[in-house]
C-alpha cells in the first residue's frame, strides 16, 4: 500500500499483448484489485522482435485493445521491454505486477530483476489454459479441439495429428505457460469479470449480438459505437455449433466460455446473453426490456435482416451502424497462415526457452 495516507495507491503492469485475450484481462483484473489507479506499459513491435519474435496484432491495434479493457486507467505507449525503477519513478507508480511465468530478454536476463530487488515487485497468479503462443498454435494445427469437450474420463481432447507427433517423440514436454490446455468457466470467474448491475428504468438498452471470437480492436470499437446510442449495452454470444455451422473449418478459434470473458473484459459491456439465439425475436426484446437493435455493417447482409431481425425491424427499433474498423478474427487467421513458418518457429522457441527457464529453476530450489 502507499505509504502516505489516503494516497491512491498507483500500479504498473506491462507485456506485450498480443492477441489480447481473457487471460491478460484477468492478470489486468487481478493488478487493478491490488491497488487504485492501473498504468498498463505495451512493448513496441521492434521491441518484441527482439526479445520475443513477430507479433501478430500491429502495435497501434495492441495497443487500442488494452485501452478498451474495463480495469485499465492508463496505457502507456512503446514501454521498455525490462522493467526499471526509473521507469516506476516517471510514473509515479507504488509497484509493478505480473503473473508468475517466466519472462527474460533475448539474452535470458530477468526483465523484472531491478524492480523485485526494489521489493516493488507484486505476483498474481497466470490464468490457466490460454496464452497467445496457444491461439497461435489453434490456427496453425487447424484444430476443433478447442470447443470440443474433454473425453468422458475428464482427460481433454487431443487432436490426433498432436497424438502421433507425440507417440514418434517429435514434441517436446509442453510449458505450462504456453501448452495447449482445456478452459473451463466457472461462476465466480464469470462474476469476478461482470459489472454486476442491473439496467435502471431509465436506462436506453442497447442489444448487439455476434461470434466475437478472438476479441480484438474491432470488436471494442463497434461495442463503443453501441454503448455510444444508449447507457445499457447487452451483447449476445452465439454458442460454438451455431458459430461452425455458419463459419465451418475451425471456427469458433475460441469456445463460448472464452469469448463470454473476452466481451465480459470490455469497458463498453454491462451484460451478456450467453448462448443467444441468432433470431431476435419480440419476447426476447421484451424480456430484456430492450430500447435498440444494433448490427454492423461487416459481413451482414439484407437476408440476414429478414431471417434474423424481422420482429426489431418491425418494431422500428433496428438499427444498422458503420464497423469504425475492418479488421476481423478472419484477417487475424490469415496472418497467422501467411506467416506460418515464422510463428511456428517463435512458439518452438518460446516453448524451449521457457522448459530451459523452468529446468534452471528447479535446479536452484
Amino acid at each position: 500500500m502507499s505509504e502516505t495516507p489516503n494516497k491512491p495507491v498507483r500500479v504498473w503492469a506491462d507485456g506485450c499483448f498480443d492477441m489480447m485475450h481473457y487471460g491478460h484481462a484477468n492478470a489486468l483484473r487481478q493488478a487493478k484489485a491490488l491497488g487504485d489507479y492501473l498504468i498498463v506499459g505495451v512493448h513496441s513491435d521492434e521491441e518484441i522482435l527482439q526479445h520475443k519474435g513477430p507479433t501478430v496484432m500491429k502495435e497501434e491495434e495492441r495497443y487500442a485493445a488494452v485501452a478498451a479493457c474495463k480495469w485499465v486507467d492508463e496505457v502507456v505507449k512503446g514501454a521498455p521491454y525490462t522493467t526499471s525503477l526509473k521507469v516506476l519513478e516517471e510514473y509515479n507508480v507504488d509497484f509493478c505486477v505480473h503473473g508468475d511465468d517466466i519472462v527474460t530478454t533475448a539474452d535470458g536476463v530477468d526483465t523484472y530483476h531491478e524492480v523485485k530487488a526494489a521489493h516493488k515487485f507484486r505476483v498474481v497468479p497466470r490464468t490457466i489454459g490460454v496464452s497467445s503462443t496457444d491461439l497461435v498454435g489453434r490456427m496453425l494445427l487447424l484444430t476443433k479441439s478447442h470447443f470440443t469437450l474433454p473425453n468422458p474420463d475428464g482427460s481433454p481432447h487431443v487432436p490426433h495429428e498432436t497424438v502421433r507427433k507425440m507417440s514418434e517423440g517429435s514434441l517436446p514436454q509442453r510449458s505450462p505457460y504456453t501448452g495447449i490446455s482445456h478452459f473451463f468457466a466457472t461462476s465466480r470467474k464469470i462474476v469476478q469479470f461482470s459489472e454486476r448491475r442491473e439496467p435502471k428504468p431509465t436506462d436506453i438498452v442497447v442489444y448487439i449480438d455476434g461470434t466475437f471470437d478472438m476479441f480484438h480492436v474491432g470488436h471494442a470499437q463497434i461495442l463503443q459505437k453501441a454503448k455510444e446510442l444508449g447507457n445499457y449495452l447487452i451483447v449476445g454470444l452465439y454458442d460454438d455449433q451455431t458459430v461452425n455451422q455458419s463459419k465451418g473449418g475451425n471456427y469458433p478459434i475460441m469456445n463460448l466460455q472464452e469469448r463470454v470473458l473476452g466481451v465480459l473484459s470490455c469497458r463498453y459491456v454491462d451484460e451478456v446473453v450467453i448462448g443467444a439465439n441468432k433470431v431476435v425475436s419480440k419476447e426476447f426484446i421484451e424480456t430484456f426490456r430492450i430500447n435498440l437493435v444494433i448490427v454492423g455493417m461487416i459481413n451482414h447482409t439484407k437476408e440476414d435482416e429478414e431471417k434474423y431481425y424481422k420482429d426489431p425491424i418491425e418494431m422500428k427499433i433496428f438499427r444498422q451502424i458503420p464497423s469504425p474498423s475492418s479488421l476481423t478474427t478472419y484477417e487475424i487467421v490469415q496472418r497467422i497462415i501467411a506467416n506460418r513458418l515464422n510463428y511456428e518457429e517463435r512458439n518452438r522457441k518460446k516453448q524451449a526457452k521457457e522448459l530451459q527457464e523452468i529446468a534452471a529453476a528447479a535446479g536452484n530450489t
